[in-house]
């Protein structure tokens, strides 16, 4: 099942459910079907394994056209993203060949560290968006940055959770873009607190929550949890310029689950990014093509997120997930107001 969240004329916020272009308000679908399910996913999420098998059957009476005088047409209504407010947002930093790449580029060791523990930082949930416009203030557009990324939404409540079992709190997947400002966050990580304002202004999930059951033929099973066979691709200006899979990641999301519940407790609704795939984001890619030109006694000149462009990410299975920069009118600067020392 592909689940949305999405507002209309006369829909502020609601769930729902979505088939090829149609989309149907969840709670008055399943009303229709003599079922009771909530109007916003995320209190279908904090009953999820209760309400999931109406939720099913709301997709079979859709799928089978039982639905088509309920249904709209996607054009006509616009889709949040798909957990409009998270309970909390981690993002990890799963794929090794990003970090490792990224690494060298600065000239810097790969960290043994790595292969020894999955990580993970909080960013801001309040600043979840969906696609379509991304909007930022002048230093954003200093090194204005795209993440190629997958996530998953916590489905259960749990604490202390084990990488075996720990697919069973997953909801489902979905893209992310975890957008930053390079210039505010190398700044800031000089100070070793890790990213902050560089990071803070928008993630973006969607275009939907698409349930694992709709995944399955994909699914690649271990001890340590499950991977996905997910071509990741991103696009900007309509331009490839990434590719990757999800399958590739060194840790799985029930990995990072685990470290994620130790000692505290994951909700439904709390969002837990993939971190960057290989070559998913400007930051690797401008490096990498810097030292390709530095070896031919070439400059080169590094490509970052301009007012006005599009970017957009697409995942096998999960859709595609499409923004265009939008600057704020009279905005201004933190970078300017620098005390000097």
């Amino acid at each position: 099942m592909k689940l949305v969240s999405y507002c209309s004329d006369d829909v502020n916020e609601a769930s729902g459910l979505v088939h090829g272009d149609k989309v149907v308000d969840l709670s008055r679908a399943a009303e229709h079907l003599g079922v009771i399910l909530p109007n916003r996913v995320a209190d279908l999420l904090r009953g999820f394994e209760l309400g999931l098998p109406g939720a099913r059957r709301v997709h079979a009476a859709l799928v089978a056209g039982e639905l088509d005088a309920l249904a709209m047409s996607l054009a006509d209504v616009t889709l949040l993203a798909p957990v409009p407010h998270p309970t909390s947002t981690r993002d990890g930093y799963a794929f090794r060949q990003h970090v490792a790449t990224a690494r060298r580029n600065r000239g810097v060791e790969m960290i043994p560290e790595f292969d020894q523990f999955p990580v993970f930082y909080f960013t801001n949930h309040n600043a979840t968006i969906g696609g379509g416009e991304l909007v930022v203030e002048d230093d954003h557009l200093l090194g204005l940055d795209f993440e190629l990324e997958c996530a998953i939404v916590v489905g259960r409540h749990g604490r202390n959770l084990t990488a075996a079992e720990a697919d069973g709190y997953i909801a489902g997947l979905t893209i992310m873009n975890d957008f930053s400002a390079r210039t505010l966050q190398m700044e800031e990580m000089k100070l070793n607190l890790g990213p902050a304002k560089g990071k803070d202004f928008a993630t973006a999930i969607g275009p939907w929550l698409v349930t694992l059951d709709e995944l399955e033929d994909r699914r690649i099973r271990s001890d340590e949890g499950s991977r996905w066979d997910l071509g990741m691709r991103a696009y900007h200006n309509g331009e490839q310029i990434s590719a990757g899979n999800t399958k590739d990641m060194n840790w799985t999301f029930a990995q990072l689950l685990e470290r994620a519940s130790y000692g505290v407790d994951v909700y439904p609704g709390d969002v837990i990014g993939s971190g960057t795939v290989g070559t998913g984001c400007y930051l690797e890619l401008n490096g990498s093509r810097r030292l390709e030109a530095e070896a031919k006694g070439e400059t080169y000149e590094p490509v970052w997120l301009a007012e006005g462009d599009t970017i957009a990410l697409e995942l096998d299975g999960l859709g595609r997930l499409e923004h265009k920069v939008v600057k704020v009118d009279a905005s201004r600067s933190l970078l300017a107001r620098k005390k000097k020392v």
